[in-house]
């Protein structure tokens, strides 16, 4: 029981997969230039999977370019899930003809809940029909990285049918035969980013090394002496000196005389 999201084509190998990837295909289609064009006339053509799939739990995504809608009225492009009963489907008609992409959930080929979109060009690039926990999503993208929830709905019971295809159909009502045109489905969108330049640059520096920054003049300069010895500093002439004790003895002062003279033993 394959999920949807297991259907990947990104049309780079310049030959149309209708063995096993599109066995369910109908008219003159082509892969071309990296992408599968599908032509968009009076009758019907169409890109379509084996019926051997399920909806629940998975996605499937692809990005779309609709057929030039010259001389028509209607110029419709069918991106739908189908189920095992006709008509009973979901997913997305872009309609350029119209300015128009319809968010559908079919059952006898209508849908009285259908949600309208005007087409853009660029903000309907990418296309997506998603189920997750009994809720269907359809989203659209401009860069398939990015995406826009347009409608939601209950999940219908048959999401979980292991049968489901995925088919992208072209019709239209006048004019002529132009394609359209399918690429990335389930794949990547393969893109560059681009980025912006930088507000602040600063040089880096090799892995492993550290960043270094020149320093300006000091303000001032002290001689700083080699690692293990220590610094000293050369002292003036002292403004008095004393005779020093050798270590053991203290310091002494001459006593000058008394201010009257005692006669020793004499009492006071």
């Amino acid at each position: 029981m394959p999920l949807l999201a297991t259907l990947v084509d990104d049309f780079t190998d310049g030959t149309l997969d209708t063995a096993s990837r599109w066995s369910g295909s109908y008219g003159d289609l082509t892969e071309t230039g990296g992408r599968a064009q599908i032509p968009c006339g009076t009758g019907y053509a169409g890109l379509k999977s084996a019926s051997a799939y399920t909806l629940a739990g998975s996605a499937v995504h692809l990005q779309i370019f609709p057929a030039d809608p010259t001389g028509a009225a209607s110029a419709a492009a069918s991106v739908l899930v189908l189920s095992a009963t006709g008509g009973t489907d979901a997913g997305f008609i872009v309609d350029p003809a119209q300015n128009a992409v319809g968010c559908y959930l079919r059952s006898g080929y209508a849908d009285g809940g259908a949600v309208f979109l005007t087409y853009s060009p660029a903000d309907h690039r990418w296309l997506r029909l998603r189920e997750a926990a009994g809720t269907l999503y359809w989203e659209t993208s401009s860069n398939g990285v990015f995406w826009a929830t347009r409608r939601t709905a209950a999940s219908p019971a048959w999401v979980s049918e292991t049968g489901l295809a995925v088919l992208v159909e072209g019709h239209r009502d006048a004019g002529p035969e132009t394609p359209i045109e399918v690429d990335n489905v389930n794949a990547p969108p393969g893109q560059a980013v681009q980025l912006t330049a930088a507000a602040v640059t600063e040089g880096a520096r090799p892995v492993g090394l550290a960043k270094v920054r020149t320093l300006g003049v000091a303000a001032s300069v002290i001689d700083v002496p080699p690692i293990g010895l220590r610094k000293t500093r050369t002292l003036g002439v002292a403004g008095a000196t004393e005779s020093a004790q050798a270590v053991g003895y203290d310091l002494t002062v001459s006593v000058g005389a008394p201010w009257s003279d005692w006669e020793v033993g004499e009492p006071w």
